[in-house]
C-alpha cells in the first residue's frame, strides 16, 4: 500500500528535503506551501504539482506526463517533463526539458533556459519516464494570456549556470547523489533555441536507429561544439518513407530502408562552415555508419526547414 505522505512535501519551512534515485519510482508527488525551501526530486515520476511556493528551490527528475506550477513565486528550478505549465504564477526561473511546447498563463516575469544536469541514474530515468534527451523545446513557450505591449516570459542569459540558481543539496542523505552540473556532462545537449543564430548558415545531420544513435549524435556534437560551432536544436522521431522522401528528397531511397529500424535522431549545427566542418567529421570518424547530411551550404537550410516542419507536425507541435 502506498502512503501519499511518502509522495508529498507540504507547508515546510527553510528545509531541504529530497527524494533520492529508486524512491519515487514513476508515483505521482505533490510540492505545496512551502517557503525558503531546497526541494529535490532525484527520481522519475508520473505527474508533479507545486502549489504556492514561495523563494524554493527545486530539481525535479523526469515527469512522464505533467508537471503544474500554481500560484508560486521567486523560485528557480530544474525540470524534466512531457508537458510544462505554470498558472498565476510570479519571477519562476527555470531550466527546462520539455517534450512538448511550454504553457503559461496569468504568469509574469518567467525565464527559461537549456536543462543541464547530470547524475549517473538520470539516463535510465528519462527512459523509465519515456522522455527523449533529443526532444527539448524548452524556449518555445506559449503565453496564454498575452498582454499587448508586455512580454511574460524571456529567456536566461545564455552564460546562466544551473548551480547558480539550484545549488546542489547540502544535507547528507542527499550528497550521495553524484550530480555534475558541468554543462558539457548534461545528460541534454545544451541547445540554443530560440535564440538568435550566429550566422546564415546551419547543417542538418541524422542518425537512423540502430545499438550506438545516441552515443554517435554526442559523439558529433561534441566534435562540432568544440570547433565552435552551435547546436540550435535536436529531435528524435519516427520517419515513414513519405517523410522521407519530403526530407530527404533526392537521396530518399537509401534511407527508407533504415526506418524501419525505429526513430531518427537529427541535429542542427549553425556557424560559418558548418555544412563542409560536419561533412569532414562525419567522413573521418563516423566511416561506415549511414548518416544523412546536408550536402552544400546552398541547400542546408533547405534540410532544416524541411525535416523540423515535418518533426513539429508529428510532435503536434
Amino acid at each position: 500500500q502506498i502512503d501519499p505522505k511518502d509522495y508529498t512535501f507540504s507547508g515546510l519551512k527553510g528545509e531541504t528535503v529530497g527524494r533520492l534515485p529508486g524512491k519515487v519510482a514513476g508515483q505521482q508527488f505533490i510540492i505545496q506551501d512551502c517557503e525558503n525551501c531546497k526541494i529535490y526530486i532525484f527520481d522519475h515520476s508520473a505527474t508533479i504539482t507545486i502549489d504556492d511556493c514561495v523563494n524554493c528551490q527545486i530539481f525535479l527528475g523526469p515527469i512522464k506526463g505533467s508537471v503544474f506550477f500554481r500560484d508560486c513565486k521567486d523560485c528557480k528550478c530544474v525540470v524534466a517533463c512531457q508537458q510544462f505549465r505554470t498558472r498565476d504564477c510570479r519571477k519562476l526561473e527555470v531550466f527546462l526539458c520539455c517534450a512538448t511546447q511550454p504553457v503559461i498563463e496569468s504568469s509574469t516575469g518567467i525565464k527559461f533556459g537549456c536543462f543541464q544536469y547530470y547524475y549517473p541514474e538520470l539516463a535510465l530515468q528519462f527512459k523509465d519516464a519515456g522522455l527523449s534527451i533529443f526532444n527539448n523545446t524548452w524556449s518555445n513557450i506559449h503565453d496564454f494570456t498575452p498582454v499587448s505591449g508586455e512580454n511574460n516570459w524571456g529567456l536566461l542569459p545564455e552564460t546562466a549556470v544551473v548551480q547558480d540558481y539550484v545549488p546542489l543539496p547540502s544535507s547528507e542523505e542527499l550528497k550521495a547523489v553524484r550530480i555534475s552540473t558541468d554543462s558539457t556532462k548534461s545528460i541534454i545537449p545544451i541547445t540554443r533555441g530560440q535564440r538568435q543564430k550566429n550566422s546564415e548558415e546551419s547543417c542538418l545531420a541524422v542518425f537512423f536507429a540502430g545499438d550506438y544513435t545516441t552515443a554517435n549524435a554526442r559523439k558529433l556534437i561534441d566534435e562540432m561544439t568544440s570547433k565552435g560551432f552551435q547546436l540550435v536544436q535536436t529531435k528524435e522521431v519516427t520517419m515513414k518513407a513519405e517523410d522521407a522522401h519530403r526530407v530527404f528528397q533526392q537521396s530518399a531511397s537509401e534511407f527508407i530502408p533504415l526506418l524501419e529500424e525505429g526513430p531518427v535522431v537529427a541535429l542542427e549545427f549553425n556557424g560559418d562552415g558548418a555544412v563542409e566542418q560536419c561533412r569532414s567529421i562525419i567522413n573521418e570518424v563516423f566511416s561506415g555508419t549511414k548518416i544523412f547530411v546536408s550536402e552544400s551550404k546552398a541547400s542546408a537550410s533547405q534540410d532544416v526547414d524541411n525535416f523540423y516542419n515535418f518533426a513539429d507536425m508529428q510532435m503536434g507541435m
